[in-house]
Parts: C-alpha cells; sequence; structure tokens
C-alpha cells in the first residue's frame, strides 16, 4: 500500500513554505539588516559547535501516536536546505572579485541552499521487534558556471561549493495502552558531521548545518491522532510524548489521515498554503498582500541588488512585477466560512452576516463619502446604536484576550461605527467609568467590539454643548 499522491502534493506545498521560512526576507538582498543572520528554523548543528553556541542542538526529537496494523509501513522523508558558497569572479583584470555584470545583469558572491531529501521506511513488525536506523552521507562538492554574454565573450565564473555531511535517522515504536493499541512513534534525527575545518562562529557552522529541517512521516492505511486535539483516551499519552525541536501536525487535506508533518514551525493541523497566495515570499507567516505591496514599492536600485543576491529572490522580483491587478485584488481577503444569525448581545453568538465590499478603491478610504463614522449606525436587536449610544460590553467567544474579562458587563459610550474595507462592522467605545476617557478621546484610543459583543442600553447620551461629554 502506498501513499495517496495528492494527499503528498498537499503536504509537499506546506512543507515547501517551511523549508524557505526565513530563507530571504524583504528587501531580498543580501545588504539588509535582517539578512545578515539568515536561517533560523530547524536548524541542527554539526558536532562540536555546542562549545560555539550550545543553544542550537545538532539533534532533534519527533514522538506522536499512530493507530495501524502490526502489517503496515512507516515511511519517512527527510528534507532539508543544504548551504552552498557562490563566489563571484570576474575575467577582466583589475575588477574586484565578488561581483560580474552580463548584459545588464549583475550576479553577486552569496550563500545559497540547495534542497536534499532522505528516505527511510520499516514495517511495524520489525520496529516493535528492534529500532531500525539509517545513516546518510553527502560528499563535498564543487561545479563552475560560466558567465557569458551576448557577443561569446565570457564575463566571469561563478563557482559553488558545499561541504560534506552526515547523519543518521532513527526509528522507534511501540504499543501504548488504551482499547485501540495505538503506537507511538519516535523519530530522531542527528547531524553527525564533522566539519573539516574549525568552526569559530555561526557562519562556519551552519556550511556543516541541516538548515529548516523537517519530516513527512507516512503510514498508508493507518491513523495519526492530533498532538492538539486527541481523542480523550490518548489524551495522557499524547502528553507524554516528547517532541524536542520539532512539532507533528496532521498533514494532507481535512480528509487525511495518514500523514504526520513534523515541522521545526510550529503548525495548526492540516495547514495549507492560501489558495490565494501566488507564490512563496520566503515568509509564510505574514500577509502575501503586505509582502506583495512592500516590494512593489522597492528602487530600480534595490531590485537590482536583490535580483543579483539570488536567483529565487529574482523569480520573486519577476513574478510581484508581472501581476495582474486581478491577483493583487484576490489576495485582499477571503471569507473562509459564514454564519448566519441576528446580531445580539448573546456571548458567543454568530456574528452580522455582511459580505459585500464597497465599491470604492479600498486602497483611498478617503474617497469613501459614503462612510462617516459620526453619524452612521447599526441595528442591534431592532435598537439603533450610534454614536452616543450606550451598550453593555459582552465580549464573545472569538476574543482572547483576557482582560476581556474585566470588562463584561461593564456599560460603554459608542464613540464611532466603523465599516472596514470588506465591509464588517466595528464599534469604537469608551467605559463609562473610565477615569482615563478625556484623555483616550483626545488621542483616538478606544476599545473595539463587534455588533454581536455588545447589548444595547435603550436610550442615547445627549452631546452637551461644545461637544464634550
Amino acid at each position: 500500500m502506498s501513499l495517496s499522491a495528492e494527499h503528498l502534493e498537499h503536504a509537499r506545498r506546506v512543507a515547501d513554505a517551511i523549508l524557505y521560512e526565513g530563507y530571504l526576507l524583504y528587501p531580498y538582498h543580501k545588504a539588509a539588516q535582517k539578512n545578515q543572520v539568515r536561517f533560523q528554523f530547524g536548524v541542527l548543528m554539526p558536532r562540536g559547535y555546542e562549545r560555539v553556541d550550545p543553544s542550537e542542538a545538532g539533534s532533534c526529537q519527533t514522538e506522536c501516536l499512530v493507530e495501524c496494523p502490526g502489517d503496515a509501513q512507516v515511511q519517512v522523508t527527510l528534507r532539508f536546505l543544504h548551504l552552498q558558497r557562490r563566489v563571484a569572479t570576474p575575467v577582466a583584470p583589475g575588477t574586484a572579485d565578488g561581483t560580474v555584470s552580463v548584459d545588464g545583469t549583475v550576479y553577486s558572491s552569496f550563500d545559497e541552499a540547495a534542497e536534499r531529501e532522505q528516505h527511510i521506511a520499516a514495517a511495524v513488525s520489525q520496529l516493535l521487534v528492534s529500532d531500525v536506523s539509517c545513516e546518510f552521507h553527502i560528499p563535498a562538492g564543487d561545479s563552475t558556471q560560466e558567465l557569458t554574454g551576448s557577443s561569446g565573450t565570457v564575463a566571469g565564473v561563478l563557482t559553488r561549493q558545499w561541504a560534506a555531511l552526515d547523519g543518521v535517522i532513527r526509528l522507534h515504536a511501540e504499543r501504548v495502552a488504551g482499547p485501540f493499541q495505538a503506537l507511538r512513534l519516535r523519530l530522531g534525527l542527528e547531524n553527525t558531521t564533522t566539519p573539516s575545518a574549525p568552526v569559530r562562529d555561526r557562519g562556519d557552522g551552519l556550511r556543516y548545518a541541516l538548515i529548516a529541517a523537517h519530516s513527512l512521516i507516512g503510514v498508508p492505511g493507518g491513523k495519526f491522532l492530533s498532538m492538539t486535539d486527541p481523542p480523550e483516551w490518548a489524551a495522557g499519552e499524547v502528553a507524554a510524548c516528547q517532541n524536542t525541536g520539532t512539532w507533528p501536525v496532521l498533514a494532507g487535506p481535512e480528509d487525511c489521515a495518514e500523514l504526520m508533518l513534523s515541522s521545526p514551525v510550529i503548525l495548526y493541523d492540516h495547514p495549507e498554503v492560501a489558495a490565494e497566495s501566488a507564490g512563496d515570499l520566503f515568509d509564510a507567516t505574514e500577509i502575501d498582500e503586505i509582502l506583495t505591496l512592500r516590494t512593489l514599492t522597492l528602487t530600480d536600485a534595490e531590485k537590482r541588488l536583490a535580483r543579483a543576491t539570488d536567483s529565487r529572490a529574482a523569480e520573486l522580483l519577476d513574478r510581484v512585477d508581472e501581476m495582474p491587478p486581478e491577483m493583487l485584488e484576490r489576495m485582499h481577503g477571503a471569507i473562509r466560512y459564514l454564519r448566519s444569525g441576528p446580531a445580539g448581545g448573546t456571548v458567543g453568538a454568530p456574528p452580522p452576516q455582511i459580505t459585500e465590499r464597497p465599491a470604492v478603491p479600498w486602497w483611498d478610504p478617503g474617497s469613501d463619502v459614503s462612510v462617516s463614522p459620526e453619524t452612521d449606525h447599526v441595528l442591534i436587536d431592532g435598537v439603533r446604536v450610534a454614536r452616543n449610544s450606550r451598550v453593555l460590553m459582552q465580549p464573545g467567544s472569538r476574543r482572547a484576550d483576557a482582560q476581556d474579562l474585566f470588562l463584561t458587563g461593564r456599560e460603554a459610550i459608542v464613540e464611532a461605527v466603523l465599516f472596514d474595507v470588506d465591509g464588517q462592522v466595528h464599534l469604537a467605545v469608551t467605559p463609562v467609568d473610565d477615569p482615563a476617557a478625556d484623555l483616550h478621546r483626545n488621542h483616538g484610543r478606544f476599545l473595539y467590539f463587534a455588533p454581536d459583543e455588545v447589548v444595547p442600553v435603550r436610550e442615547v447620551l445627549e452631546e452637551p454643548e461644545g461637544g464634550k461629554r
């Protein structure tokens, strides 16, 4: 039995985002301050690096639970980046090393990364008898690329070099107590590389590191248990799992139970790349729209620097520059689910249905003369709520701030009724008994609630002469 190709493809899209998380950050050129210290996730350092910095380990461990028969097979794919040093050397005499220009395209020296994969598979029946391990070796190497202009003249050479890597993958399995005879599966990964040269700092260590290391663990026909929401009978066993440097989550689409993604980044079960995303921006936890708009503001000089830094950065810039307006608009927002029901003051009640966007451009709020926070209103339980209305605050289940507990049942004054660019309604309020209310009001600092998070008080606070309460 084999894993579903569709499920694997879905999981790999997320795994690819993890692989390049933080690879190169906006503004995507090597001179940027934030790109001076790269590779922050899933870095397994070589032997001896603990003398340089004990905070970065050379191994990680994943433990998870899976229900499967004894004749099932565990299939593991280890994925990571391998640093390769690219050096640009011009051939023209008297030209400084580090940069080569060919027909207007600039190439510079930079630390790139190559994708690596290792595989291990073992039958559950075998693992229940003894552990299985797989040692791997990636030899050192180099390559040379001539940079030739349209005239046929060689302008320079790109030389890439990478160090040898060694590692070991270990698999262990044991049955756990419980009615379903689930299997506790342990995956250990260790970087066993012995550097060929002294390691003095992090830059040296990265040459021999497994970078952004993560694993896809599959058991065809099996059923992995969620580590964040396990069934009640398995809660104790899940809590006993020891995960070091990784976090396992259910992978693939919602109907997939045979795949687990062991990630160096904390994710939720069945993570997926947003359908609106037009491509990787090397920051999967950021909003594509924000990064795309920022990238569009780069100067031509900054874009030349980015393109010279890395070929992946050049592809990113080309994609953003050529992005059609409708693709950018699609990034602006998506309704993931709709819940029907009237607005009201019941805690946990579904929000009001507002699905239409304003007809005016979202990027130009001054052009929307139909919006007036001073005079707009919203109906809540049949009561017209507008500026100066009194309401009782009832923070709903969607709010996660513990301080909301102190607001429940307190009275507030509505300062404005606001509509965001997606048409959702927000009430800006000030607690009636807040001694700093006037100070906050003068600075425009309010609390914000959805219409279903307040209960109208059936009276209106009149604004006295002079515009001050």
